[in-house]
């Protein structure tokens, strides 16, 4: 099993910056596509950032030019750096792991429990 832990949400203003970082564990041998995805009340959750394995990104139209998602050289972290946030990222976002290959086995769609980000004045 694969343990994924988001951190780093909270309030900002409109116009300000947050990263957010998402541990994941479980004797992880490596990790192919990471991603973010946010899910507004009373709305789906949807995608916000992919990260593949050899760095290839894709971006929810949306956040493109605003957010970097990145991942770390263990390839067992990933973060998402969120700037000039508006009111409408407000959102809990989730951290997901597409597929881990761990010492007891192979993990698909892996979540974490969310970090809430608040963007008002």
């Amino acid at each position: 099993q694969v343990q994924v832990v988001e951190s780093g949400g909270g309030l900002v203003q409109p116009g300000g910056s947050l990263r957010l970082s998402c541990a994941a564990s479980g004797s992880i041998l490596s990790i192919n596509t990471m991603g973010w995805y946010r899910q507004a009340p009373g709305k789906q959750r949807q995608l916000v950032a992919t990260i593949t394995r050899d760095g290839s990104t894709n971006y929810a139209d949306s956040v493109k030019g605003r957010f970097t998602i990145s991942r770390d050289n263990a390839m067992n972290t990933v973060y998402l750096q969120m700037n000039t946030l508006k009111p409408e990222d407000t959102a809990v976002y989730y951290c997901n792991i597409d597929r881990a290959y761990t010492g007891r086995g192979v993990y698909f769609n892996s979540w974490g429990q969310g970090t809430q980000v608040t963007v008002s004045s």
